[in-house]
């Protein structure tokens, strides 16, 4: 078993983006058994092996395609895998997943006990929240810079219904994009600008149009406060369009899209 290096400190770990909860199977276990919960799976392609909770190897779809349905997973199972730790950095895992062509590496402790697995989808997710900061700086200089204000930057849950939208219509096929990343845990945060109360969506419209109607009704935000309530263009535009809530966001189909428009004057 083979683990890859700990990283340095203040970079991303594994174990910030890692998932904990982690379905596993026995060596034990028959392969008609793990084939059958791989088929009734959502999503899943294999399972780490384990005895209690150290790790003994990993199946996947791929070892059972022509295994006997009695033969037991120990028979079948890859053993000499690779693993990571949790302090490792996430931008190794990846290089470890992209360079090994596996999608998910367990992460196990000193101890060689399971307590986590982390895929090439969590680190999607790691690099588009760490992306985001800096939009967030950058808006925020931009707003103390033309106002005159002070701005201070929170990241704290915000409920879908008091925010004020200031984007009158989001397009269908980007929608689909961001229900899909919403469905796997990979939307980014949005950004709000809280002004001494009022909550105006700044970047996320269509993430917040696919939440609604997927029914959740909270989401995570870079908040950016301000210290005194200021005239806001953004807040001018939101009622010149009548947007109060999510709700009053327009979905267009996607031949409206403005780039596909030019697209086909191109033509």
């Amino acid at each position: 078993m083979d683990e890859a290096f700990a990283g340095g400190p203040g970079k991303p770990k594994v174990s910030e983006y890692m998932t904990r909860d982690v379905q596993t199977v026995s060596p034990d276990d028959t392969v008609a058994e793990v084939a059958e919960r791989i088929a009734k799976s959502d999503g899943h392609n294999g399972f780490p092996v384990t005895e209690g909770r150290r790790v003994e190897g990993f199946v996947s779809a791929r070892d059972l395609l022509l295994a006997d349905g009695d033969a037991a997973i120990f028979a079948v199972m890859s053993d000499d895998l690779i693993v990571a730790h949790p302090d490792m950095d996430v931008t190794d895992a990846a290089r470890v997943i992209l360079r090994s062509g596996i999608q998910k590496l367990p992460v196990v402790d000193d101890a060689d006990h399971l307590v986590g697995i982390i895929s090439n989808a969590d680190f999607i997710r790691s690099q588009i929240e760490r992306a985001t900061p800096e939009k967030v700086g950058k808006l925020m200089r931009t707003l103390e810079s033309i106002h005159g204000v002070d701005a201070d930057e929170e990241r704290r849950t915000v409920r879908l219904s008091d925010i004020v939208p200031t984007q009158n219509r989001v397009y269908a096929d980007e929608l689909e994009g961001r229900q899909y990343e919403l469905e796997r845990g990979l939307t980014e945060p949005l950004v709000v600008i809280d002004n001494r109360g009022d909550l105006l969506l700044a970047d996320g419209h269509h993430r917040v149009k696919a939440a609604e109607q997927a029914g959740i009704e909270e989401m995570d935000a870079y908040v950016i406060v301000l210290d005194r309530r200021v005239d806001l263009g953004m807040a001018k535009t939101a009622e010149k369009e009548g947007l109060e809530s999510v709700a009053d966001i327009e979905v267009v189909d996607y031949a409206r899209h403005p780039l596909v428009e030019s697209t086909e004057r191109l033509q």
